[in-house]
């Protein structure tokens, strides 16, 4: 979840996305500038783009600077040169039907995370870093050093994000899309990636992952659930629990992952249209054993203040005999089809307002699917109505989520219930 986890960070992180931190590319920085332009208080999400503040604050006018007040700001640099230090703390409230104990107690408030920034360049060399805390584990999600290779080309190695999707997030709110919760969203592993920024109406993402960011299955840690990024962790045998710890456990190895986009301009309406590949291998720790691969179709549309994103994919790992997936994420064990396509609709819409300290506001649903599981079981959906409030340091997410089998919704993403649950979220998070 976006304590994500996902999150959110986004960005949006909520979306913080998730949404390079320390020297935005142009892409990027044109999609901050385009918001800012079109509402004057848009906030980028605040879980991944940190990415993008340094440039970003010195394009906005006085006016603007003012009003994004809640995008997370580190202190100036002296100099070119300099790692700077950000970062977050965040509370979350929740009331759901499919606890009792929570229902009858008026829902429950708890910490959340607190998260550090690094940021910055020495010399030619960029660096951006991102370890969060939570009370049940610590997890890097993001630490790589960067360069400039060309006015158009940067290369990224270490922890980054695997180029997948709508980018850098495929969702408005705190939970992500159902997307996420099968490693299609804002995935990071341990590899090297080269962006082709923004230039003549396209941009192209290419990135080669060693493994997880975790070291793969032979990684040297406490939990492989550990983490961030939900990754594939090992495969179930008929008679193993959909949360259990793996007995047969799997990583991922070289990946190759890449990303298209051409964006397109109608009077007001601009779109980027994309298509996403990755393909590698699984390894049991003694031997390859089998391979997976996803594709998707995605847009991402932006008029006055609308933005609508869609996004069609499918996804398959190839084991004999297996049809279902361990996974690990947030100290936490789930399963996942072997099989699967997913589709999504994302709708929001961002108001720019002056109450008090309140400058802007953006109203969002977001509707997931995940169907044609190959373990039969029923199908993942999860709708999330809200909207996110930034106010100075503070952004905060309302969430109304119904889902079905949605794991973090009282379900499990290889769950076989009929069954509607529901969950009322805040998240309030500050950021400094």
């Amino acid at each position: 979840m976006k304590t994500h986890c996902r999150i959110a960070l986004i960005a949006a992180a909520g979306y913080f996305a998730s949404p390079a931190i320390f020297a935005a590319t142009p892409t990027e920085t044109d999609e901050i500038k385009q918001q800012l332009n079109l509402l004057k208080v848009q906030i980028a999400a605040l879980e991944a783009r940190l990415a993008e503040q340094e440039q970003a604050q010195t394009e906005l006018s006085a006016e603007q600077a003012e009003l994004a007040a809640s995008t997370p700001v580190t202190q100036p640099a002296a100099s070119a040169d300099g790692i700077k230090l950000g970062g977050a703390i965040r509370t979350n409230y929740s009331h759901t039907s499919y606890s009792d104990g929570n229902k009858d107690r008026g829902g429950d408030f708890a910490f959340d995370i607190f998260r550090l920034n690094l940021h910055g360049s020495i010399g030619d060399i960029l660096l951006n870093a991102e370890i969060r805390f939570f009370d049940y584990m610590t997890a890097v999600k993001y630490a790589y050093v960067g360069y400039q290779l060309t006015d158009d080309w940067q290369v990224q190695a270490g922890i980054t994000q695997v180029p997948f999707g709508n980018w850098p997030y495929n969702s408005h709110n705190w939970f992500f899309s159902t997307n996420y919760y099968i490693g299609l969203e804002d995935d990071h592993d341990l590899g090297i990636l080269f962006k082709r920024q923004l230039s003549d109406n396209w941009q192209l993402d290419l990135g080669f992952f060693k493994n997880d960011e975790l070291g793969g299955v032979d990684g040297y840690v406490g939990s492989r659930a550990d983490r961030y990024s939900y990754d594939v962790v090992g495969f179930r045998l008929p008679g193993d629990g959909i949360y259990d710890d793996p007995t047969q456990p799997l990583g991922e190895y070289n990946t190759f992952s890449g990303r298209f986009g051409y964006h397109v301009t109608q009077g007001e309406l601009t779109t980027e249209l994309g298509i996403s590949a990755l393909a590698g291998s699984l390894h049991n720790g003694q031997t390859k054993a089998g391979d997976y691969n996803a594709w998707a179709l995605h847009s991402n549309s932006h008029y006055h203040n609308w933005n609508l994103q869609l996004q069609y994919s499918q996804y398959q790992y190839n084991i004999t005999g297996v049809d279902r997936m361990a996974v690990g994420a947030y100290a936490f064990y789930d399963s996942i089809a072997s099989e699967a396509s997913s589709a999504t609709v994302n709708l929001a819409y961002s108001l720019p307002v002056q109450w008090g300290p309140v400058s802007g506001l953006q109203f969002y649903n977001n509707y997931g699917l995940v169907y044609d599981k190959s373990d039969g079981s029923r199908d993942t959906m999860m709708n999330v109505t809200g909207v996110s409030v930034a106010a100075g340091g503070l952004f905060t997410y309302f969430d109304l989520v119904h889902a079905k089998n949605q794991p973090f919704v009282g379900g499990s993403a290889s769950g076989d219930s009929s069954e509607t649950e529901r969950r009322f979220n805040i998240n309030i998070g500050y950021y400094f």
